[in-house]
């Protein structure tokens, strides 16, 4: 199983195709890992990228330490993976909470070995409502009790979670098959880590968004009901005036498997006409 091991020890598990093309490193959400984008990657890697994932600490088959974790741990871990690999000219895709390590990793390191980035159902750039962001998704209580309610019923509020995933407002978007796929890989995150990871969803990223200078992307379901769009897509252009926000119809959350060929297209796109 390869790895990479940051300074702390902690063994981060990754899949890497190999090649000469520009790298397109996919970084997942809550509560999955690096497989959630098995169907994906063939579609990229036909077009002739590089496609890296890896598993956050926590999930998948990463390490699992019971320690606290914020984004500038998780953007330190996304360093280490450029750095390790040496990747250069790379694009970054953050999926959902995916989105807060791009956002800080491009607000806090050194962007050199960057080319673009792509928010894909992200919750950037801020989602908790405060005095000074009424804008945002929902107060930090409906975070708190999102994660009290993933601690003291983990199997019920991942089928639920999942199920959402991929729904709209006509109802679930996907088969069974890959909805019962999405849940096994939500099995495999540390229940620890996937509640503690639930209130990182709250982050104010707005500064770290105003810091992205490269090309963005923004691709966004617009029935998600994860991750709404209007706090969330709706206003990427406000922090990164360069971004280029295209919504999917009717799409869910889970939007990369239920309107698959239109979420890649957009992704293509958008890495065709990068220098």
């Amino acid at each position: 199983m390869p790895t990479l091991t940051t300074p702390s020890g902690v063994n981060l598990h990754y899949t890497d195709s190999g090649g000469d093309g520009r790298p397109l490193v996919l970084i997942h959400g809550w509560p999955l890992s690096g497989e959630s984008f098995a169907a994906n990657i063939p579609t990229f890697v036909g077009a002739g990228y590089r496609v890296v994932t890896y598993d956050r600490r926590g999930f998948g088959q990463s390490d699992k330490p019971q320690a606290a974790v914020d984004y500038d741990d998780l953007a330190d871990d996304l360093a280490v993976v450029l750095e390790e690999l040496d990747l250069r000219d790379s694009v970054l895709l953050g999926f959902s909470m995916g989105g807060g390590e791009v956002a800080r990793f491009l607000g806090s390191h050194d962007p050199w070995r960057i080319a673009g980035a792509i928010f894909a159902g992200a919750i950037t750039p801020a989602l908790c409502i405060t005095d000074d962001n009424p804008d945002g998704g929902m107060p930090f209580d409906g975070f708190t009790a999102m994660a009290e309610s993933c601690r003291d019923d983990r199997e019920g509020f991942l089928d639920s979670f999942i199920t959402t995933f991929f729904s709209n407002d006509a109802g679930i978007q996907v088969t069974e098959e890959v909805r019962a796929e999405a849940l096994r890989i939500a099995h495999q995150s540390d229940p620890v880590n996937a509640v503690a990871c639930i209130l990182l969803w709250a982050t104010d990223l707005r500064r770290d968004c105003e810091a992205i200078k490269v090309p963005t992307l923004v691709v966004h379901g617009t029935q998600d009901q994860n991750v709404p769009f209007p706090p969330s897509a709706a206003r990427m252009k406000k922090y990164v005036p360069q971004a280029e926000v295209v919504p999917i119809e009717g799409g869910p959350h889970g939007a990369n498997l239920s309107h698959k060929e239109e979420w890649e297209k957009a992704i293509l796109d958008f890495l065709a006409g990068l220098s």
